[in-house]
């Protein structure tokens, strides 16, 4: 990786509003749509966060509060989810990139940033950087979901190809047209284990994301676009030779948890291998590129290992 000079002080952006530092939302408006914003920290290079799909920039505490010390972190919350309004349209990485390119010019912020994505939120990171070369400074994927998604549908999983795109389209129009009390008795929100070690109040915030309608009405819109936007990005085919440091799940940690749910060992083996082989994929991206794979996480790497995403940072930033 090539070695990226510390910005200026005078070049880093000054958020308006110190007095808002302190609170955790703020809403701007964006294409005549409210999205929900969160800012940390007020020194530094900023770090953008675009968490997965179905996924809320709450369960990133950990990760925002520690790099907040050291840099400036955005996050929000994509149309449809937490108290983001859906707008119209589709949902798709095409409106993920316009709506963060216009958050940055929103905050006047001139210099390159640092994207860091998970899962879906990743897909939408190369969108952006292939778009917006000139204004990425480093990148890291976490278990980002890849171009080449359409690889895993070729893969013969009779247990594991019942759980279709079109399925989860149809679950996720009918959740779309249920108020929230009709949401808390079907879904019955839950946290996993890492979840639970959250504050409180971060908690209760990731229970209530759950159950509202307009979440589930973006990923069946999100899951029905995904297919194409990965052959857009594909097409573009302009990322940036920047720092990048592409993070895979361990695939021994993978198989072990998920075959407590009963899915044959040999169809997780062959699942994982061919993500494991996309994940390294992503790494050709740029010539100054890092591949890590996190030992003893899952997907959600940001929960598993936040120590090791943290780390990432730091180096992409420093190095």
């Amino acid at each position: 990786m090539i070695q990226k000079k510390a910005l200026e002080p005078s070049r880093c952006f000054k958020w308006s509003l110190t007095e808002g530092l302190r609170r955790i939302n703020h809403f701007i408006n964006i294409h005549n749509n409210r999205i929900e914003v969160l800012l940390k920290g007020d020194q530094g290079p900023l770090i953008v966060v675009l968490p997965g799909m179905g996924c809320s920039y709450y369960e990133w505490n950990e990760i925002i509060q520690t790099l907040s010390k050291t840099y400036r972190v955005l996050a929000f919350h994509r149309r449809g989810l937490g108290q983001s309004g859906l707008g119209n349209g589709s949902q798709n990485t095409s409106t993920v990139v316009s709506d963060l390119d216009e958050l940055l010019n929103h905050f006047k912020i001139d210099e390159p940033v640092y994207l860091v994505g998970h899962s879906y939120g990743g897909l939408c990171v190369q969108h952006f950087a292939n778009v917006h070369p000139e204004k990425v400074a480093g990148v890291i994927l976490v278990d980002s979901t890849s171009v080449e998604l359409k690889e895993l549908e070729k893969l013969d999983l009779p247990v594991l190809n019942q759980d279709t795109d079109e399925m989860w389209i149809e679950k996720c129009t009918e959740y779309s047209t249920k108020d929230k009390q009709e949401l808390l008795e079907i879904i019955r929100p839950s946290l996993n284990e890492k979840q639970r070690r959250l504050p409180t109040t971060i908690q209760n915030k990731l229970l209530d994301f759950q159950v509202n309608p307009t979440l589930y009405k973006a990923m069946a819109s999100e899951i029905k676009e995904w297919t194409k936007d990965a052959e857009v990005i594909m097409r573009l085919g302009s990322f940036p030779d920047c720092p990048l440091i592409v993070i895979g799940r361990d695939k021994e940690y993978t198989i072990e948890s998920q075959s407590e749910n009963g899915i044959p060992e040999w169809e997780l083996r062959q699942l994982e291998e061919k993500w494991e082989e996309l994940i390294t994929n992503q790494s050709k991206l740029s010539s100054k590129s890092e591949l890590i794979f996190a030992s003893d996480s899952g997907h959600s790497v940001h929960l598993d290992r936040p120590d090791l995403v943290i780390e990432c940072v730091h180096k992409v930033v420093e190095q």
